[in-house]
């Protein structure tokens, strides 16, 4: 079987992108691990397929797999490659996409200065909703990570987030908590953690661990949880810069049942075929 992708990113994280409405693709958890691969296959954080509409209010479908091949809910960064792979291969020529996912439908703008904005939706504080094992809804929990306990701000954004602060992201032990709250007990789902730095109320730093694929250059998703986190904590303006190793995003909040807006890049590196 022989496959057409392009690979992109956005601020480092990366994918690579399969048309699956002009092409028959079914690929295996085999499969996606060795296009993931960075020394024997393509190389990538997820691998993402652009399937047609499966519902009448929507353009198109998205569908995310980790670089272990589980597929996942939602990808901040992988939906605004999505946006610009649909432009760029001539699927679409529409100023706004309606795209259905496993979580429900987002939507994607292209901006005018180029970049991507997308309505992430309303963020889910329900622990049931994330999913995560707590007594009742709460601003922050505590979660025993070894012996340690840790101060922690659980959120969905379409996929389960945990937030921690830190005093610094270049200090923080990201790969060995983010390991171990990945698998925490209380997330049954397993979670993405992200570290987060505060700078000023319009700033902060940020690392994340993503489950399935360990710390990635960037996590749209991560960044508009980790803002949500601040604000419901009364740390954070409406609108945030949120710079990740990869580069800044823009997000912005207003509370509530209001939903989370991402803005940033999404960038084409290359395309070609892959025989599996």
């Amino acid at each position: 079987m022989t496959l057409s992708f392009i690979k992109m990113h956005g601020l480092g994280n990366d994918f690579v992108v399969f048309d699956a409405i002009h092409q028959k693709i079914d690929l295996t958890t085999q499969q996606i691990q060795s296009i993931a691969d960075r020394h024997f296959g393509i190389g990538c954080d997820q691998v993402l397929l652009v399937e047609s509409p499966r519902s009448l209010d929507t353009d198109f479908y998205y569908r995310i797999f980790n670089a272990d091949g589980s597929e996942v809910e939602q990808c901040g960064n992988g939906a605004r490659c999505f946006a610009k792979f649909v432009q760029a291969t001539g699927l679409s020529d529409k100023e706004i996409l309606r795209v259905g996912t496993r979580s429900g439908k987002i939507h994607l703008r292209h901006e005018a200065d180029g970049l991507v904005k997308v309505n992430m939706g309303t963020p889910k504080l329900e622990p049931a909703s994330i999913p995560f094992e707590a007594e009742a809804q709460s601003k922050h929990y505590t979660i025993e990570v070894g012996s340690k306990p840790l101060k922690i701000a659980a959120i969905s954004l379409g996929n389960p987030h945990a937030v921690l602060q830190v005093e610094s992201v270049a200090d923080a032990p990201v790969k060995k908590i983010g390991a171990l709250l990945e698998c925490h007990p209380r997330f049954p789902q397993r979670v993405n953690v992200g570290f987060m730095a505060i700078q000023d109320r319009s700033h902060i730093d940020l690392r994340v661990f993503e489950r399935g694929t360990g710390e990635t250059l960037a996590c749209g998703s991560g960044a508009c949880a980790a803002v949500v986190a601040g604000r419901m904590n009364g740390l954070l303006d409406e609108q945030v810069a949120v710079t990740l190793p990869g580069g800044t995003l823009m997000v912005s909040w207003a509370g509530g049942n209001a939903p989370v807006w991402m803005s940033g890049p999404a960038i084409q590196v290359f395309e070609g075929k892959i025989e599996l």
